[in-house]
């Protein structure tokens, strides 16, 4: 499996000269399998970029731009799966923005926190609402996109791609993370994190366990997480700790505060690295994520 990242913030974007190391769009990243099948990882606004992209040619390769014989620019047909950790807007403003998603016979399929199936479409369309978009319904959009709750716990596959989640607490909410293997290899993404304790509930524990990568939320430093702890998401000891806990081989921090500078976020990585090796996870690799960083799993 191949990872990109799109979009690396969490609540909203933060564009501007001090964040333009790290970028300031917000959640989404790519994964494209060893088959070719495209994952994409929440729908942030570093979706459009990603959509930009895509519309280069198949999903599954990158070629040049062309204009095609009405005149539209670009290709972009295809299918993907796109799997939702959960449906606050820094995880979906993206998705109207989303090029594809205009191109008929494409082909989406959405699985997401959500109550219920119909419940995820009716969030999904009450973005597009006329108050707050001129696409007024999905139904308007000329690719076909399918709609799914994802169960904690249960699995399915995609191509070659088996998937699992589990819940994590997210404030008053909850937010799943996923767990993508091929091949023997596994890429697990885990997003907006509020744990008790630093600790991960056993089912996500479980589901971190060995994983090749794993990319976590990485939202506060210890001081801050301290006062916004109602706001559901981990600090750099939390990411440390479960990762060492669970014995993962690359820990990949993402999901930075917004209002953090580039500067900052080297400080956090640089302190989760000495929390990693007091916890004893020394051969744990560290990255941060940037927006246009690849990462092979």
């Amino acid at each position: 499996m191949k990872v990109r990242f799109w979009g690396v913030r969490g609540s909203i974007p933060a564009p501007g000269p001090e964040t333009n190391r790290y970028g300031g769009n917000t959640s989404c990243v790519s994964v494209l399998s060893d088959a070719g099948d495209l994952f994409i990882l929440d729908m942030g606004t570093g979706l459009m970029n990603l959509g930009n992209s895509l519309m280069a040619g198949d999903f599954g390769e990158q070629g040049p731009a062309k204009t095609t014989s009405d005149g539209r620019f670009g290709r972009g047909e295809g299918s993907a799966t796109i799997l939702l950790t959960h449906a606050h807007w820094d995880h979906i403003q993206g998705f109207p923005f989303f090029p594809p998603i205009f191109v008929p016979g494409n082909q989406f399929r959405v699985h997401g926190n959500a109550r219920s199936s119909r419940a995820l479409e009716g969030i999904l369309e009450g973005q597009m609402d006329p108050h707050y978009s001129p696409i007024h319904t999905l139904k308007n959009l000329g690719a076909d996109i399918e709609v799914a709750v994802a169960r904690p716990g249960s699995e399915f596959a995609v191509g070659e791609v088996s998937i699992n989640s589990a819940a994590n607490p997210h404030g008053a909410t909850t937010a799943l993370a996923f767990r993508l293997r091929e091949n023997g290899r596994s890429l697990v993404f885990a997003p907006d994190a509020g744990y008790d304790d630093h600790t991960a509930p056993p089912e996500s524990a479980a589901l971190y366990k060995h994983a090749d990568v794993l990319i976590h939320d990485c939202t506060y430093t210890p001081e801050d997480h301290a006062t916004r702890r109602s706001r559901g998401m981990a600090s750099l000891i939390d990411a440390a700790r479960v990762a060492v806990a669970a014995e993962v081989k690359h820990l990949v921090l993402f999901h930075y505060d917004q209002d953090y500078s580039d500067d900052q976020v080297d400080d956090v990585i640089a302190r989760t690295r000495a929390e990693l090796d007091r916890l004893g996870g020394t051969d744990i690799e560290l990255t941060g994520a940037r927006e246009g960083l690849e990462l092979p799993v």
